[in-house]
This record gives C-alpha cells, structure tokens and sequence, in this order.
C-alpha cells in the first residue's frame, strides 16, 4: 500500500496533537499542586483549586521549614542513603545476574528458582524485625536503609534477561584473548548494558527515596529519620493543630494553618529531586525495559 505524502503529514501532524494533549494532560497535575502550594489557605477554601494562584503566599513552605536544619539534615539522610544504596545495589545484583545469564553455569535454574521464590514468600514484618533489630543490630544506624533491600529479585532476572541477549560471540572471542571474566564483566558487559543498568538504578532510587516505612519501624533518633518520614510527621502535626482548633474554639483561626497548601508543598519538596533526575535516565528507560523484560 503506498502512503502519498499528503496522508503522511497529515497523519504525522495528528499524531503530534495526541502527544501535545498527552504531554499537558500529563503535566496538569504537577502544575495544579505547585500552584497550590504557592497559594494562601484562605483561598483555598473559599475559591477551591485553582492552576493560576490569586495571591502568592510561601507560608505553607515557611511552615515546611519553619526548622531548616531537620529538614536539610533529613534531605541528606535520604541522598546518601539512595544514592549508595543504590550504586552497591545495582553493582551486587549485576555480580548476580551475570552468572545466571551464562549457559555454563552448573545449577543456574536452581539458583534462579531460589530467587524466585524469594518473590513469593517471604519470613513476615515481626520476624524481619527481629532479624534487622536483634541479630543485625541495624536499628537506628543508616545502615538500615541500605543493606536489608540490596537484592531484588525481579530485578536481578530483569539483568539476567539482558545480559543473556548479548552476543555470546563477544565474551567466546574475549575469552580467546586470554581475558578473564572480571575483565569481560567490567570492561564489555557492563559497558554494553547501560540501558538496562539505567532502569535498575532507577527503579531502586525511586523506591529509597518514597521509602518512610523503614524509618518508621526501625529509627527512633531524629537526625536518621529520611525525607519522606519527617513530611509525613509534619502533615501530623498540621492535622492535630487543626483537630486541637476546632474542638478547643482557640482563638487562631483554622484557615490560617496552612493545610492544603503544606500538604502540596511537601509533594513539591519530596518530588522535586527525583524529577530533576529522571530525565538522564529516559533514554535508556524504555530500552531497558522492553530489551531485558523478564522471561522464563
């Protein structure tokens, strides 16, 4: 069937409104939460949500850093925490899933099912505890962060399913200059996978930098609590002032805790990071994922 030209652009052309409207549709929400945030609570209420502030008012992050330095100090908490957790994560796991991408490995479908497994069952929250708090003694270090989710399964059979797409002919002939398999790894292998190592690394950060969970169960010292942790301690606080102000008829007014619009700040100060670096990850994102999705 032959296209003429005149159906291609006008095909092309569509295609490029669907992915404009795509894009603000996409961007909308984000736009919607920072104008919120930049709005004063007052006319929240009164007018509801809107994406053009009518006056600007910063008091709901003033509020969100009303003490800097717990803010700060959470922010580095959770930087070096995703950062190292992930680099060692993503090192380990490429350790691991290079073995099992090798047909000549004895016992690879063995291994491979064992982390299977791993993602069907697991020991519990209390027995976890008990092993991190009691026999690890990870409770209350930044340790906590980083060791207990260095593996993950799904990950290491997404590693697995990309490496073993390579050409075998690059390692056989690696192999017949007399190098190694630590040379072959870290010198062809990994270079060649940066898609793959990409979306890992990723996935992983994202996880680390959304997690409050584990400093909820595992932190009781302040200056080792994450980012998200603290936001969520501060959203708490904002409720009980709220709850204390209306059921003790307090002389402050419940429109002037800024609640909504702290509520929007902190999804600005927690999202923004991330989103700064998702954009050198996009291209390899997509790569990574349809190249190395899973198989049996």
């Amino acid at each position: 069937m032959i296209v003429n030209k005149h159906d291609r652009l006008v095909t092309q052309t569509v295609l490029n409104i669907v992915f404009v409207v795509l894009c603000i549709l996409f961007l909308a929400p984000f736009i919607l939460v920072v104008s919120i945030s930049l709005s004063n609570e007052k006319d929240i209420i009164l007018n509801g949500y809107s994406f053009f502030p009518k006056h600007i008012d910063l008091s709901a992050y003033e509020y969100v850093f009303n003490n800097p330095k717990s803010v700060i100090n959470a922010y580095m908490v959770t930087i070096f925490t995703t950062v190292a957790g992930t680099a060692l994560s993503v090192f380990l796991m490429s350790l691991m899933a290079y073995p099992l991408s090798r047909s000549s490995l004895k016992g690879r479908r063995g291994v491979s099912f064992y982390l299977f497994f791993t993602m069907l069952f697991n020991g519990g929250m209390a027995p976890t505890y008990i092993l991190i708090t009691q026999y690890l003694h990870l409770g209350d270090t930044l340790w906590v962060y980083i060791l207990p989710g260095l593996i993950n399964a799904w990950h290491v059979f997404l590693l697995r399913t990309f490496f073993s797409r390579l050409p075998e002919s690059i390692v056989e002939s690696a192999i017949l200059d007399g190098a190694g398999e630590y040379k072959i790894f870290y010198s062809m292998i990994l270079p060649l996978s940066k898609p793959v190592l990409a979306t890992v690394a990723l996935l992983g950060a994202l996880a680390r930098w959304n997690d409050w969970f584990t400093s909820m169960l595992y932190i009781n010292k302040d200056n080792l609590v994450t980012l998200q942790y603290l936001l969520q301690k501060i959203m708490l606080n904002i409720q009980l002032m709220q709850q204390q102000t209306e059921h003790a008829s307090m002389l402050m007014n419940v429109s002037d805790i800024p609640s909504e619009t702290a509520r929007m700040a902190m999804a600005v100060i927690a999202a923004g990071p991330m989103l700064l670096v998702f954009p050198f990850f996009q291209k390899y994102f997509v790569q990574g994922l349809t190249v190395g999705s899973v198989k049996g």
